[in-house]
């Protein structure tokens, strides 16, 4: 089960393309000046099984998956199974926006989500960072990585528009 605040369909801000926004419930950071504070709260929203948000993202066969919050890696292992399923079921790539820096993700739990997504989205946001002209996050201590080349080379390995994601 995941706590789900909310399921975008076609949005166009949580990475390239259209995309399926997962907003999960829960977030520990409370990152000053937040752009969803309404998703702090574990108790908002509904839970969901992976199969019930499985039939939303299929629904539409050409929009890639985001997972955003609140901080979709404090329910990393339901998110894990999530994207397990959406790479055995379809082609499309999983971003994810997550608080922690790549380098904190350690538990095993997080450690699967990580192996399953695509781009990650790192850092707390940081209101003197803010620069409204970056690209898919809002401050400049955040950084969007290429998880696959990243795990293979052991080294961050940022993402770069129009770059194929793998290893």
């Amino acid at each position: 089960m995941i706590r789900v605040l909310d399921i975008i369909e076609d949005t166009m801000v949580d990475g390239p393309g259209f995309r399926t926004s997962i907003y999960c419930a829960g977030c520990n950071h409370a990152c000053p000046h937040c752009h969803n504070p309404q998703s702090w709260d574990f108790n908002v929203g509904r839970e969901m099984t992976v199969r019930e948000i499985m039939n939303i993202i299929l629904a539409d066969p050409y929009a890639n998956v985001t997972f955003s919050g609140g901080d979709p890696m404090y329910q990393a292992a339901g998110f894990a199974e999530l994207a397990r399923a959406i790479h055995r079921q379809t082609n499309k790539d999983i971003w994810c926006y997550t608080g922690f820096t790549f380098e904190s993700l350690i538990t095993q739990e997080q450690r699967e989500l990580l192996s399953e997504i695509d781009v990650l989205v790192d850092g707390p946001y940081v209101e003197r960072l803010r620069d409204p002209d970056l690209l898919f996050r809002g401050s400049s201590n955040q950084r969007i990585i290429n998880v696959p080349a990243s795990i293979y080379t052991g080294k961050i390995v940022l993402w770069e528009d129009n770059t194929k994601i793998e290893a």
